[in-house]
């Protein structure tokens, strides 16, 4: 009795007084108290049988409610800009599909600011954009940086190269970006700090249409190297390495800052953060 109160954290006194009432309620003897040391009754054998059962279903139910507070349901609404949509999204949603099949995963392309736009009026729970930007009202998490390259047609004199510096970009004919996005800004930005100047043949706000209007001879580019890897392998499109560690196209998750994540939306930035880093992309020649 004294090893059961220490066990139990109480006194001696107080564990023969609970036993008693519990003898009391059922009516029964748990104890045959005439011998030394105390043996249970048949009725006690069973109440501590009733009792052990208890416990254990205790731990099998806080094992189950655990199981289901750790389990990923509901659904999860995703913007995400065309480049990062077309090289990415088709792998990431099958890795999520199989790792939380019970959750709808529905997934939205859109220019740089509708992505903003559909996180701010909570039309998507997560925003996948190129140079994030944080705000009073946006949160921005940074998920990568990606390697600029030079993307030429097969037939352009670069294509045979393995390098190419910012001082040979001087005079190209080059398809780009509109001007309100930040890839085009950051370009810009580029090009001055090197004293380069382009003849700016097309300007596009999407990454697919420009690199067409590379296949199609129309001028060459600079582009994130993970977006132009289909066209490599067709063997439409060569990447060549720029001289430009500094050039890099940042990607990140937006969300609004006031907006509680569900459990759906915080086991898909977990997967995004478990992708493996990117690689230097091989140079085509």
């Amino acid at each position: 009795m004294s090893k059961g109160a220490a066990h139990c954290g109480v006194s001696q006194s107080a564990a023969s007084q609970h036993v008693q009432e519990v003898e009391r309620r059922l009516g029964i003897t748990l104890f045959d108290r005439s011998k030394r040391p105390l043996e249970m009754t048949a009725a006690g054998k069973l109440y501590n049988d009733f009792c052990r059962d208890v416990l254990r279903r205790e731990e099998e139910l806080a094992r189950e409610l655990e199981t289901l507070k750790r389990q990923v349901e509901g659904s999860l609404r995703v913007a995400s800009i065309y480049s990062i949509g077309l090289s990415e999204i088709n792998h990431l949603q099958e890795e999520f599909s199989a790792k939380y099949p019970t959750v709808h995963l529905h997934v939205e392309y859109m220019r740089p600011e509708k992505v903003y736009e559909a996180v701010l009026d909570d039309s998507a729970d997560l925003g996948l954009v190129s140079y994030p930007e944080a705000s009073r009202e946006i949160a921005a998490i940074p998920w990568r940086d990606e390697e600029m390259q030079v993307a030429v047609p097969p037939s352009h004199p670069f294509a045979q190269r393995q390098e190419v510096y910012p001082a040979d970009l001087n005079g190209q004919t080059f398809v780009g970006f509109d001007e309100d996005l930040s890839i085009r800004r950051e370009l810009d930005r580029f090009f001055r700090t090197h004293g380069v100047e382009v003849n700016l043949a097309m300007h596009f706000d999407n990454i697919q249409t420009i690199k067409e209007a590379v296949v199609l001879g129309t001028g060459i580019s600079i582009l994130p190297a993970r977006t132009m890897q289909t066209e490599i392998v067709q063997g439409r499109l060569v990447a060549v390495k720029l001289h430009a560690p500094d050039l890099v196209r940042p990607v990140g998750v937006v969300h609004r800052k006031r907006k509680k994540l569900n459990r759906a939306a915080q086991a898909f930035l977990e997967l995004l953060a478990l992708q493996p880093a990117p690689k230097p992309e091989p140079v085509a020649v």
